[in-house]
């Protein structure tokens, strides 16, 4: 019975998209891969007439073939449905787990990367709308020429644990595909199934491959540990925005001494890359 129901609701989905999108999107991911039609069809194990029905839009995907697309491509099938491939940058696909996500990528009239601002009101939503690349449309853009190269994205702080950042200040983060790419002991803005939006300082736990520990810079906040495949998002500090006035107690000498400490170890690791 709840086959039943998932299917009829994936149909009822796939006969409101743009069918003609979903072909476009086959034949884009088809031609990066450089396959042919057959090829396509030989590792589906359907025929090419299909394939070809498929982009000339004159014939739907059922839904045992959308999957199968889908995990043939490592592409999302709210991709498929929902986005037209042909305006991304290649690099604005990037692999979460055992499946693709569309990072949307928008440029400004002198084509240059414009980074989306999660507002605070909607980072609380952020964990259920984080996959669907329509969630961003409306959300402000802006650019910071100085950022690396990368798909970056504006993130609200919330609280004190981070300080000198607090309510109000923003950090911008770059993009990370998997968790072996961490450096230990920066700072990431993470998203977790249990938590949602979190920025801390991440280091690797010494008793379990399989998990990170999160640390504050607050001292007043302990350390906890989250899993690795809990992790759905990661996204490495590139610089931050402070819009927030501070108290004086939030300027501690022990929060300056973290700062320093951080920028001392950004740093050393800037030198290291330019050699």
């Amino acid at each position: 019975m709840q086959c039943l129901i998932f299917e009829y609701v994936c149909a009822q989905i796939i006969s409101k998209s743009n069918m003609a999108l979903i072909g476009t999107n086959i034949k884009q991911l088809r031609q990066q891969q450089n396959l042919s039609q057959e090829a396509l069809a030989e590792a589906l194990g359907i025929t090419r007439s299909k394939i070809s029905a498929y982009e000339e839009g004159r014939a739907e995907p059922n839904i045992d073939t959308l999957v199968l697309l889908s995990n043939h491509f490592f592409v999302a099938t709210d991709v498929l449905l929902k986005a037209d491939l042909r305006k991304s940058k290649p690099e604005s696909i990037a692999k979460v787990g055992e499946n693709r996500l569309l990072l949307p990528v928008y440029v400004n009239q002198d084509d240059e990367d414009m980074i989306e601002v999660v507002p605070v009101k909607a980072s609380a939503g952020y964990l259920n709308g984080y996959a669907d690349p329509q969630y961003f449309e409306h959300f402000q853009k802006m650019n910071l020429p100085f950022v690396p190269t990368g798909k970056h994205r504006a993130f609200p702080i919330k609280g004190d644990s981070m300080l000198p950042l607090c309510n109000g200040d923003f950090v911008v983060g770059k993009f990370i595909e998997s968790v072996n790419h961490l450096r230990n002991g920066h700072t990431y803005v993470l998203v977790t199934k249990d938590e949602g939006l979190v920025y801390k300082r991440v280091y690797r736990s010494e008793d379990n491959p399989n998990a990170l520990v999160l640390h504050s810079d607050n001292k007043q906040y302990s350390p906890y540990t989250v899993q690795t495949d809990a992790v759905l998002e990661i996204w490495e500090y590139t610089c931050a925005i402070n819009l927030s006035e501070h108290r004086p107690e939030d300027l501690n000498v022990g929060s300056i001494m973290n700062m320093l400490r951080s920028m001392k170890v950004e740093l050393e690791s800037l030198k290291q890359q330019r050699h």
